[in-house]
């Protein structure tokens, strides 16, 4: 996998054009919109998380020494993989999952992750159902109730599908069901939908998604392991969680590197002792067995599934594992699968930055950021240089040089619908010396209440997910990527801060697939050509990778093409999904 700076998880999510102009008029909803992420090996790869964190690796607490590179490309370890080992299995056992019968990367090792120890029992832990071994969860029935307009359900699965006598966890999800029906079921079986993340929840998602479009499905939304109303991964106090946002991640010197080792250590170590052994089953393999099972209990052959971002990266995980079971699948705005690092997510929300300046320079009247797009980087480059030392006082809080990196990839993934926001937020501070807008913007991409300052449990399953999906370089990978950041990405690439969560986490991370769906039916990847948190090229690596992957490409900015596209890219999504036609391969809308 690619190395990508860790930037808060999440996807843009139908409703955020409400929530980002509310946000700015009155502060009110506290909205967790969160990043596209990649996933695989990678310094700081795997998946977008919060731009004040990413995966890398440790050193001595304290010193800050480890890197000893000028931050090139051939100071990182050196990605590989090596072919499957094992024949795969063309109908494999239910949520079975065998690594020797899959290609997966090496080369990063993951040096300097902490030990830890924890015997904490998370909300939704619970004995096994009644029986022995994988007949305990294959007579169990998904347990339905009316809520709203939805029917409600939960489920239990093994904490470890490998020790199904062992520990269970508890899944929940929500269900809209289909208005085309043939007898007692859907005419088309059931469609799973994901938004993005990861540690985002499901459940939410299915709110505002159009089923409309997709009347034969049942559509079901749920929320994987670790997050929202399943069992959730939980951490530290508000307060301890507070401190380890208000981190200084980008370092000028040994104290200042000695404080940021050591409040990742510190938050790691909060994780551990607050969810005990479910870091250990967090990863997306984990999540991908999960959704075999769901598979099961909704009486479905194969799996038709809509995956946003880091949904994506769950649906490819999936069609790897089980090619057979794919039915009709489409991946939108896809995480970067390969071992390719030469785009990352800073770079694409340079990119996006340098979108919005044009419009500022065009429409200067409205923006008062500038007379030329030049112009606006430049001021703006230089109001975050100058929070480095002087952040802006909030009230009782602070709005840090990475807070406001974060406030403005807030607004950056709703492309040109959130510009005029963006503006007002960037002029609020930089003209008066206001941050509370960028900030509440930081706190929203954060998962941190905007009123209350209560921490969303997304905020401690993305890191989990992350750390346990991705491999990383230790603490000498971590500098040496947050140099070739900076160099990539000129504006945002210091203020993002170095990746350090991973360096010290207490899981070790999970089999490195390197995935290529050998055998699975055709695949549907759509891409943006200005998502700025998953670069347009992702889509295509993915694409590429994927046996049978076709590509549709929408030519607009934001994240998302399904939620954001015109109708060509919309209809070639149903057109897949409710009649089987498979768009034209590199159609482009």
């Amino acid at each position: 996998m690619t190395g990508q700076i860790m930037s808060r998880p999440g996807v843009r999510r139908p409703g955020v054009r409400r929530r980002v102009a509310g946000l700015c008029t009155g502060l009110t909803a506290a909205v967790v919109l969160l990043s596209g992420c990649q996933v695989g090996e990678g310094s700081s790869s795997g998946l977008a998380s919060q731009p004040t964190q990413s995966a890398s690796g440790s050193g001595a607490a304290g010193s800050g020494s480890g890197s000893g590179s000028a931050g090139t490309e051939d100071s990182l370890p050196k990605l590989s993989w090596k072919r499957a080992t094992a024949s795969a299995v063309a109908d494999p056992p239910v949520a079975s999952f065998n690594p020797a019968a899959h290609d997966v990367f090496t080369g990063y090792t993951s040096p300097d992750r902490q030990s830890g120890s924890g015997s904490a029992t998370p909300k939704g832990f619970s004995s096994a159902p009644a029986g022995a071994g994988m007949s305990r969860y294959l007579d169990q029935q998904i347990s339905w109730t009316a809520c709203g307009s939805f029917q409600c359900g939960t489920v239990l699965v093994p904490l470890d599908w490998d020790s199904p006598d062992g520990q269970a966890i508890t899944l929940t999800m929500k269900r809209k069901q289909a208005t085309e029906r043939s007898g007692n079921r859907p005419a088309k079986g059931t469609m799973f939908i994901n938004p993005g993340g990861p540690g985002v929840s499901g459940q939410d998602m299915l709110t505002s998604f159009e089923t409309g479009s997709f009347p034969g499905y049942d559509v079901i939304a749920w929320d994987p392991r670790g997050s929202g109303q399943s069992t959730p991964v939980a951490c530290g106090t508000a307060a301890q969680t507070d401190a380890f946002f208000d981190l200084d991640s980008s370092p000028d010197s040994s104290a200042q590197w000695s404080a940021v080792i050591a409040g990742n250590k510190a938050f790691a170590q909060q994780c551990r002792r607050a969810s005990g052994a479910l870091l250990d089953h967090i990863s997306t393999i984990d999540t991908a067995r999960d959704l075999d099972y769901l598979r099961t209990r909704v009486g479905d052959p194969k799996l038709n599934y809509l995956g946003i971002s880091y949904g994506t990266f769950i649906g490819a995980t999936y069609a790897e594992m089980y090619p057979r079971r794919v039915g009709r699948m489409v991946l939108d705005s896809a995480v970067n699968i390969t071992s390719n690092d030469s785009v990352s997510q800073v770079m694409g929300f340079d990119k996006a930055f340098h979108a919005f300046a044009g419009w500022c320079a065009r429409n200067d009247k409205e923006c008062g950021l500038g007379g030329s797009a030049d112009e606006v980087v430049r001021r703006t480059q230089n109001f975050l240089a100058g929070l480095d030392s002087r952040p802006l006082t909030v009230g009782s809080r602070s709005l840090t040089q990475n807070q406001a990196a974060t406030g403005i990839a807030f607004y950056l993934y709703s492309g040109a619908d959130s510009y005029k926001y963006l503006a007002g937020a960037l002029g609020w501070a930089m003209e008066r010396g206001q941050g509370k807008y960028l900030l509440a913007a930081a706190d929203s991409l954060n998962g941190r209440d905007v009123e209350t300052g209560k921490w969303d449990n997304s905020a401690y399953a993305f890191p989990a997910i992350l750390c346990k999906d991705s491999a990383d370089p230790g603490l000498a990978g971590a500098r040496a990527q947050w140099e070739i950041d900076q160099k990539r990405a000129p504006l945002l690439g210091r203020p993002f801060g170095v990746g350090l969560v991973c360096t010290y986490w207490t899981a070790k991370p999970a089999t490195q697939l390197r995935i290529s769906a050998r055998g699975a039916a055709p695949i549907v990847v759509l891409g943006v050509t200005g998502d700025p948190a998953t670069p347009y090229q992702q889509a295509q690596w993915m694409a590429q990778q994927m046996s049978s992957a076709v590509l549709v490409s929408w030519r607009g900015a934001g994240h998302s093409a399904w939620s954001l596209g015109n109708s060509c890219l919309r209809n070639s999504v149903t057109g897949y999904l409710n009649g089987g036609v498979v768009p034209r391969n590199g159609l482009t809308c």
